[in-house]
């Protein structure tokens, strides 16, 4: 089975009061890289490993440094945070500019390769509920 890995901004978020009170910049304003509803569809084949490359500039280093090791278990077919979210294959996340943060959700998508996969990946559930959820 092969495995891709989707990066969706759900949200960003600006401190003025934070920027103002701590940068060398205090107008600094949002995040200039990253607008919601941004969407990114990481592979690792053969011919396209946007992980190694860092998606080739498409991506703050700041941010990617954040989000990184869970795009690596997305691609590798793992649970990237086994009962935390209410779905196995899916995390979602946050840069660490602290006065201006930009939410991240990141889902593993599964591709079969053949009708066992296909079946297989049919019968599994990677439902998560708070009855079984991992609470640190």
């Amino acid at each position: 089975m092969r495995h891709e890995c989707k990066i969706t901004v759900l949200e960003t978020k600006c401190f003025p009061e934070l920027q103002e009170k701590y940068l060398a910049d205090p107008k600094s304003g949002p995040c200039p890289f990253f607008k919601l509803g941004d969407t990114f569809l990481l592979k690792r084949t053969p011919k396209q490993d946007d992980f190694y490359h860092l998606m080739d500039g498409k991506f703050c280093g700041e941010a990617w440094n954040a989000v990184s090791r869970y795009v690596y278990t997305a691609l590798q077919g793992g649970s990237i945070m086994k009962g935390w979210t209410n779905d196995n294959r899916m995390m979602i996340a946050c840069c660490n500019d602290g006065t201006r943060p930009v939410i991240f959700k990141i889902e593993r998508i599964d591709i079969p390769e053949n009708d066992k996969e296909q079946e297989w990946l049919a019968k599994q559930n990677f439902r998560n509920t708070a009855k079984n959820a991992y609470t640190g």
